[in-house]
């Protein structure tokens, strides 16, 4: 399994709104939420983080390739994955669907002799 970990700052003043985000992923949404997941081949996990600098997410996607599953994900249609999107767009200010560069570089594993840095 592979891993790939992604972070999105949480707009100032809108972590309560990213609080509410997460309660209908957890619950009325948590089923379409795990079938997005599932259909693209990846575990999400979200993660909350409070910095000096404002609030952030740190999203790891572990599957057999979480960079693909990624793109698969944020290219989908379906209402789910729309509003999703929206969402991610109002509190994070980031169009997940622009055309972007890898979401994240992978530095260090301990598991692992070296991991080139580019």
């Amino acid at each position: 399994m592979a891993l790939m970990a992604v972070a999105f700052p949480i707009l100032p003043q809108k972590t309560a709104e990213w609080r509410s985000f997460m309660d209908e992923l957890n619950g009325p949404r948590h089923a379409d939420f795990a079938d997005s997941r599932r259909r693209a081949g990846v575990q999400e996990r979200t993660f909350l983080q409070a910095t000096p600098m404002g609030d952030l997410v740190i999203v790891t996607l572990e599957g057999d390739d979480p960079a693909r599953s990624f793109g698969q994900m944020v290219h989908s249609t379906d209402a789910f994955t729309v509003w999703f999107l929206e969402r991610v767009k109002a509190i994070h200010g980031v169009d997940l669907t622009a055309e972007m560069d890898s979401p994240s570089q992978l530095v260090i594993d301990s598991s692992r002799a070296a991991v080139l840095v580019k």
